[in-house]
């Protein structure tokens, strides 16, 4: 598989209702505090060789402004990061990351707890 581009762009990210709920009902995990990965064998219909979604639960962070920030947090984590994936696995899946921590992050924290769950992943995809 190609180098990915260092983008995130509309055609990579998780939007399908179908797939999110899958991913809750049949996905597999692996964490790395304070970030959770979920994921599942992609759609044959998806385009991207990997698709991703972020969510940060209402229950931790009741202000919007501090949810969204730390959902932009995740993704530019994650589009810094993505290589690592894109590079060591030829199958499709579906990421869904969800933040943990109950405090407000720092970016350098979710980039390495990012490089961590990733390699996780990785060392998981290769044992399936």
């Amino acid at each position: 598989m190609s180098k990915p581009a260092l983008g995130f762009s509309k055609n990579e990210k998780l939007k399908s209702r179908k797939s999110i709920e899958r991913l809750f009902v049949e996905g597999n995990s692996v964490s790395k505090y304070p970030i959770k990965l979920m994921y599942i064998a992609a759609d044959p219909d998806q385009q991207a060789p990997i698709v991703a979604g972020v969510t940060v639960p209402k229950r931790n962070f009741k202000s919007a402004v501090k949810r969204n920030r730390i959902k932009r947090l995740l993704r530019e984590g994650y589009r810094l990061n993505k290589a690592l994936v894109f590079n060591n696995t030829e199958r499709r899946f579906a990421f869904l990351f969800l933040y943990l921590g109950k405090e407000e992050p720092t970016f350098e924290r979710i980039s390495e707890a990012m490089k961590k769950v990733l390699t996780r992943f990785i060392d998981e995809a290769e044992r399936r």
